[in-house]
């Protein structure tokens, strides 16, 4: 379940409907975007948005944190970005969502050391990959960031990451409708959720969801 984020879902619902007619998209000579980037603070729900992209759309759904490849020696992320996207090819259509895009996809030529050159290949190839796509592949890249000042500039140019989705901490109405979903399995009778929204400013989803889950095991 995803509460709340109303315009976000409104968004993202071109993205299902693609998947489920994508006929209706070639007809009118339509082009879905090849990525879409989520942008938000940590806890605001875009890996759960990203899911439930695929779920609804029935697709299968690849993840990979981009702080994953940055861990690994030199040649093996690159490696494993371009078996990630033959595994993606033969089971098209899918969606590839990378966590925490900013970690691989920072801006170029600033590194000195093996690290930074790891990732800068691995970041290369993700590019590389993007622009081998064929029109409509059947294959929707989604990444999640909370620091889009620092990515390349490269992965926003058109054909890449043009479509760029973005989350904030939810108001008080969606807080209510967040803290409904995370209190189902909670038996209480008197529990004042709109008390619990207005109280809770500046809360994110998974700030919530913690906070329901500490209540319950008092």
């Amino acid at each position: 379940d995803v509460a709340g984020y109303e315009e976000v879902k409104e968004e993202l619902r071109e993205i299902v409907d693609y998947f489920k007619n994508p006929e209706d998209f070639k007809k009118i000579g339509s082009k879905i975007p090849k990525g879409v980037l989520m942008i938000g603070p940590p806890g605001t729900g875009k890996t759960l948005f990203a899911k439930a992209i695929a779920g609804e759309s029935k697709v299968s759904f690849f993840s990979v944190s981009g702080s994953d490849f940055v861990e690994m020696f030199v040649g093996v992320g690159a490696s494993c970005v371009r078996n990630m996207f033959i595994q993606a090819k033969k089971i098209t259509p899918c969606i590839i969502f990378i966590d925490e895009l900013d970690a691989v996809g920072r801006q170029r030529g600033y590194g000195v050391n093996g690290n930074n050159d790891e990732r800068e290949q691995t970041l290369n190839q993700i590019l590389v990959e993007m622009d081998g796509f064929e029109e409509n592949p059947g294959i929707i890249i989604i990444a999640a960031t909370n620091r889009p000042d620092i990515l390349d500039k490269a992965l926003l140019r058109p054909g890449r990451f043009d479509r760029k989705v973005y989350f904030g901490l939810p108001n008080i109405k969606e807080r209510e409708e967040i803290l409904k979903v995370h209190i189902k399995n909670i038996i209480s009778k008197d529990i004042n959720l709109s008390l619990i929204a207005r109280g809770t400013p500046g809360f994110s989803g998974a700030d919530l969801s913690n906070l329901i889950n500490e209540a319950s095991l008092l």
